[in-house]
């Protein structure tokens, strides 16, 4: 069996939520299959919520300008989440480690999730440094994906059986939410929409009742401005109150998959969560991270076709993704449902991220 190895991940925190809710993931996988990990972050703020009780192996550290060495060894694995320049005193060092010890170091540049044909043409590619403090070194690239030539997903090894060992209704009450009668349970993560007011309306109008799980920050702050401006403009727009909203607070890594496990239709952002949405088998909506040149409208379309989403669901993404302005259709839940199941089980066929990684680093450092 290979000796453990000490890695070194930097992230730096753009929202809050997504890059190091990744990190995080990956820091704890890689501890639990016995790997030391130091985790470089800017912004730590999130994890006191997301993860109050630490991990063991894994250590937090503050990324902060000038990097503090004091004196560390560096480490045998560095990882840069999603392109983030790490520090060039951090780099000069590794270099002159890895001189002084004659041994591959193992630099690894861990790349956005996407479904589009570059990653696989792109995963694992080497790109030797040439110039500057990293000289004499070399940067893989390593593409999270959904297909067998790309890097995977991030995957615990028990959370099928988590999932299976799933208590809704504990945990509803756990968190102070009584279901109500016939009512459907819908999760809310989000940006800002504009299709969000034409969500609650129809939410309010779906001939049954609904309960709206809102998820803290943004999302909690997008359904109050949504809200005001139903209220003020149509104030009969929920009369019959079909539609009732619960404003949850922040939630850890595992709660939020049990939040996913008890609503019947999930609305995710970003890249965690949408994979989170994806080992959960629910129905979903994904709210891509908006880009400014309107990449991700192509992003998102290579991932509607992966899941071979049927018509009423690519109808939805494109107006939640601004897209298009077409009216908001109401959800075919049982359609969602079955491409939901064939996706999961397409991609549980195939090795998680982090056992990818491991086999990746290995074949590098020898």
């Amino acid at each position: 069996m290979a000796s453990p190895l000490l890695w070194d991940i930097f992230c730096k925190v753009i929202d809050n939520y997504g890059d190091i809710g990744v990190c995080w993931r990956l820091a704890c996988q890689l501890a639990a299959r016995g790997q030391r990990v130091r985790l470089w972050v800017d912004d730590a703020n999130a994890l006191h919520w997301m993860a109050p009780q630490g991990c063991p192996g894994v250590e937090v550290r503050p990324w902060a300008q000038p990097l503090a060495l004091g004196g560390l060894a560096p480490s045998d694995v560095l990882v840069e989440a999603f392109g983030c320049e790490v520090a060039p005193e951090f780099i000069a060092a590794c270099a002159e480690w890895t001189r002084s010890r004659g041994q591959n170091h193992a630099w690894i540049n861990l790349e956005y999730l996407s479904a589009e044909p570059y990653v696989e043409r792109n995963h694992g590619l080497p790109s030797p440094i040439l110039h500057g403090p990293g000289t004499g070194l070399t940067k893989h690239f390593f593409y999270p994906g959904f297909t067998p030539r790309t890097g995977g997903l991030l995957r615990e090894p028990d959370l099928l059986q988590r999932q299976a060992g799933f208590d809704r209704l504990a945990w509803l009450q756990q968190h102070g939410i009584t279901p109500l009668p016939e009512a459907r349970l819908v999760s809310l993560f989000c940006y800002e929409p504009p299709a969000l007011p034409a969500l609650l309306t129809g939410l309010a109008s779906a001939g049954h009742p609904v309960q709206l799980l809102v998820a803290a920050g943004r999302s909690s702050t997008a359904v109050q401005t949504a809200i005001e401006s139903r209220n003020r403009l149509h104030p009969s727009w929920n009369q019959r109150q079909t539609l009732s909203i619960s404003y949850l607070p922040h939630m850890t890594q595992d709660d939020f998959d049990g939040l996913l496990w008890a609503c019947e239709l999930n609305f995710v952002r970003g890249e965690d969560s949408l994979v989170r949405a994806l080992w959960a088998g629910r129905p979903f909506v994904w709210h891509i991270y908006p880009q400014h040149d309107d990449a991700h409208h192509t992003k998102l379309e290579a991932f509607l076709d992966l899941i071979e989403a049927p018509d009423s669901l690519r109808r939805f993404h494109y107006r939640w993704n601004e897209v298009d302005t077409q009216p908001l259709q109401a959800p075919d839940l049982a359609r969602w449902a079955e491409t939901a199941a064939r996706a999961r089980e397409r991609l549980l066929v195939q090795a998680d991220l982090v056992s990818q990684l491991l086999q990746f680093v290995a074949r590098i450092r020898t």
